[in-house]
């Protein structure tokens, strides 16, 4: 990929669609009718490997650094002073984490307890930390810092012993980032499901940077005025095979994980988010496919989705009913046992039914929204 300093500024369809399709994997991905019983692919690997619920996060990276690679070219190219912008990019960042942190304090605000990383918390740093670099430094800079956190932190990862513990080493409780959060962040503001390490932690932020520079890469490809649009979709497209076939071959000594992010899952996923954001470019941008109306509608609005949807979740947790075997259960797990998993008798059918339902009631609202817009502008 060859950006350069010639851009064009037109919005990219493409780029709203992909973050909708994205948002709405999130939401079937994230609200199943009954945890316990959910179709293999909507699940998230248990350690190594990865599963198409293991996408969402880093195409969601991903789209933060192309978005911002078009919300911050006109402060770029300017000859204004940067600190004004830098000053709404940190307090936008702010705001993320400050939300992140507010789910998971609601609804029992225990500060002492309270997880301090999560998606938002990571979101934030990401975008704040990408927004920096693709301010002060040219493409090729942030190509060469990609590479650099990318091998960096295999290093880190594979070759630096780990404090009190023993060798390097990739499992859970013992690796290096598992240390780094006990250490700065405590246990006690980690994960509630181990208190040992975070799936969101300090160093695994790292390589999640490395995610987001690649979709700043591939913006300013999409941004430069050169290549006619076949040129570009080639151009992502030779990206993507070469990223996604990087991360398989990479596999074979450093593992795809989520969880730790590694650099493998980096260029993988990342292949195939630049693979996808092709196809969407040809069709949407290219060919003005225009029948993409849910999309947008979640597109625009995704922040919101995710913030409302663990504020709703828990919420509906709070309020006691019985639910079909006498037992209470909050209203979600109430409206789910006696009006969709009464109509399945297959559990995992019957759970994918309550995600796709709660898919439709948040189209519903948000179709309503786009149609006022109504924008939640974080």
């Amino acid at each position: 990929m060859r950006p350069a300093d010639s851009v064009l500024p037109a919005r990219l369809v493409s780029l709203d669609v992909f973050r909708g399709l994205t948002v709405m994997a999130m939401v079937v991905v994230n609200n199943p009718g009954d945890w316990g019983h959910i179709y293999p692919p909507f699940e998230h690997a248990e350690w190594n490997g990865c599963t198409p619920t293991d996408l969402v996060f880093p195409f969601f990276l991903f789209i933060v650094g192309v978005s911002l690679a078009y919300a911050l070219a006109g402060a770029k190219s300017s000859c204004a002073p940067w600190g004004p912008v830098l000053g709404r990019v940190a307090r936008r960042a702010a705001i993320l984490f400050a939300l992140g942190v507010l789910t998971s304090l609601y609804p029992h605000f225990d500060f002492g307890t309270v997880r301090l990383m999560g998606v938002l918390q990571r979101i934030a740093l990401v975008y704040l930390a990408c927004s920096c670099i693709y301010l002060k430094t040219s493409w090729r800079t942030q190509a060469i810092i990609l590479l650099g956190i990318v091998i960096g932190y295999a290093a880190l990862m594979q070759l630096v012993p780990v404090p009190g513990i023993g060798p390097a080493n990739l499992e859970p409780a013992t690796n290096l980032g598992a240390w780094l959060d006990r250490t700065l962040l405590t246990e006690p503001h980690l994960w509630a499901q181990s208190r040992t390490w975070d799936p969101e932690g300090l160093l695994g932020t790292l390589p999640a940077l490395a995610t987001g520079l690649l979709g700043a890469l591939a913006g300013q490809w999409l941004r430069w005025s050169g290549p006619a649009p076949f040129g570009k979709t080639a151009g992502l497209s030779i990206a993507a095979v070469a990223a996604t076939t990087g991360g398989l071959l990479w596999e074979t000594w450093f593992p795809l994980n989520k969880a730790l992010w590694t650099s493998s899952y980096v260029l993988f996923t990342g292949g195939l988010a630049l693979g996808l954001l092709a196809a969407l470019y040809w069709l949407c941008d290219v060919r003005r496919y225009r029948r993409v109306a849910p999309a947008l509608a979640f597109g625009v609005n995704a922040i919101a989705v995710f913030f409302f949807s663990a504020i709703l979740s828990r919420t509906f947790a709070l309020l006691r009913l019985p639910g079909p075997a006498g037992q209470p259960v909050g209203l979600k797990e109430w409206l789910y046992g006696w009006g969709i998993a009464l109509w399945f008798s297959d559990p995992r059918a019957a759970s994918l039914a309550g995600a796709v339902v709660c898919l439709l009631i948040w189209l519903g609202v948000l179709s309503l929204l786009r149609r006022q817009n109504w924008v939640w502008k974080v």
